[in-house]
């Protein structure tokens, strides 16, 4: 044995699966890694030994740890045996300049390498469990229905029990997005969102052809009133929200709103959109509209913001089981599917708890940064929550979104001007997203460099010659 080598006698805990036992044991070896138990270095028991104590052929061992070298989790060395590998984790480095494009509204990056490597290993098992059929098969528009029972599994402890019938898996909330607009309304029909609302919301519309009316919004989200107003001078064929961590002034609309707007909503015969790409994060809330209404509200609950931006899937839940067939067609006339194997990573993550991790992970890295926040930067101006990760900035006078935002720019931070969300009237305010910087290092650089600049005036930062 080497030196610095440890011997273990350690010995598997191999989960019940489908696949064959050598990807059991390879998975056990990655879990064990990931948990600690078999610190880097450590030397694998001879696998004739391993095969002696689990019962089982040589054979079978032998190709769980040519398994586990393929996944970069061991190393042979000749003479010597098997060796769980060093794991050259890179860190989390900041930006040449030390600042961040703030402009991209992404869940904050987590500097946990078990937790790293655990994604990763349930990426790579998936061979095992499903073999070339998840790679060389198409699916149903709608997802398998297995990955639509996990995905309704996911949203219980916000929507309660729902029949995974009424769950569809779609590529992203983008796509759900335009397939539940694309069934709902044609093109010259009227929908309504917050008058300050989702960039992707107003694009959508304007491909289709539809009209979007805003709604005027408070502190807490959008006015009822506001919205009954809407209703009895327009027909509005469906109305749009995102009533938890909205995007971008982070407001959470209250229980007695939420409810009053389902009460509009119903009376009027408007379907509801609830774009719900934050409500995993909060611990707590408002129930969701659709737990209020779910036979007029259609809800979409991404992955991106909760989990991971890269998967691209998304549970859309439908009142019914026809609206579930109309919905269908659309997924298949627009996407034809969500990816089969992004859907059976999702419910791989879901199933054996690492999405709950991943959560708690995100939770903990917003509680840091936004301590940051409420240190470095003016209270008076800053509209944010403390479970959310960007922020609406209000900007003093005499500064101008467009000034405000290319000072930034020629310092190295990007953000988003209001123009970007708002219906009608831009308010002079930005968004800042503190989910980009890769180290609490470089967000706080950002934000001193942000602070600095509110305490300076247009004209005295002004770096025209």
């Amino acid at each position: 044995m080497t030196e610095g080598a440890t011997e273990t006698t350690w010995l598997p805990a191999i989960r019940k699966a489908n696949g064959p036992l050598y990807i059991a044991i390879a998975d056990a070896i990655a879990a064990d890694i990931a948990e600690g138990r078999l610190p880097e270095g450590t030397r694998l028991p001879p696998q004739r030994a391993l095969a002696g104590a689990l019962g089982i052929d040589f054979t079978t061992v032998s190709r769980a740890y040519n398994e586990a070298r393929h996944r970069g989790l061991v190393e042979g060395r000749v003479g010597q045996g098997t060796y769980v590998k060093a794991r050259r984790m890179k860190g989390l480095q900041p930006a040449a300049d030390g600042l961040v494009d703030m402009s991209m509204n992404l869940p904050p990056l987590f500097d946990d390498a078990a937790l790293t490597m655990r994604l990763w290993s349930d990426i790579a098992s998936l061979q095992g469990e499903h073999g070339l059929d998840l790679l060389m098969r198409y699916q149903a528009a709608g997802g398998a229905l297995h990955n639509r029972a996990v995905g309704a599994t996911w949203l219980r402890p916000r929507l309660g029990n729902i029949p995974a019938e009424r769950v569809l898996i779609c590529a992203g909330a983008q796509s759900a997005l335009v397939a539940t607009i694309s069934s709902l309304a044609k093109p010259g029909d009227t929908i309504a969102a917050e008058a300050i609302a989702y960039p992707g919301l107003r694009a959508l519309a304007a491909h289709l052809g539809i009209k979007v009316v805003g709604i005027p919004i408070d502190e807490n989200g959008m006015i009822p009133e506001e919205l009954e107003t809407i209703c009895e001078s327009s027909k509005l064929t469906a109305l749009y929200c995102n009533p938890t961590l909205h995007n971008p002034t982070t407001a959470t609309l209250p229980a007695a709103q939420r409810k009053a707007i389902v009460a509009i909503a119903r009376n009027h015969g408007v379907a509801i959109i609830e774009d719900d790409a934050y409500g995993a994060i909060p611990i707590a809330g408002p129930p969701p509209l659709a737990s209020l209404a779910p036979d007029i509200v259609y809800h979409i609950a991404g992955l991106a913001k909760c989990l991971s931006p890269a998967l691209r899937i998304a549970y859309l839940v439908v009142p019914d089981r026809q609206s579930g067939i109309r919905l269908e067609g659309a997924i298949r006339a627009t996407s034809g599917m969500a990816p089969p194997f992004n859907g059976a990573v999702a419910t791989r993550w879901i199933e054996d708890g690492t999405a709950a991790e991943v959560l708690a992970a995100i939770r903990r890295e917003v509680t840091i940064r936004q301590e940051m926040v409420s240190r470095l930067l003016p209270r008076d101006i800053v509209q944010t929550d403390p479970e959310g990760f960007h922020l609406w900035l209000h900007l003093p006078p005499p500064w101008t979104r467009g000034d405000f935002a290319n000072r930034l720019r020629a310092s190295g931070i990007s953000v988003v001007t209001s123009d970007a969300f708002a219906i009608g009237l831009a308010p002079e305010a930005v968004r800042l997203g503190l989910g980009a910087a890769r180290t609490h290092e470089e967000l706080h650089r950002s934000l001193l460099a942000i602070a600095d600049l509110l305490q300076q005036s247009p004209a005295a930062s002004s770096l025209v010659v």
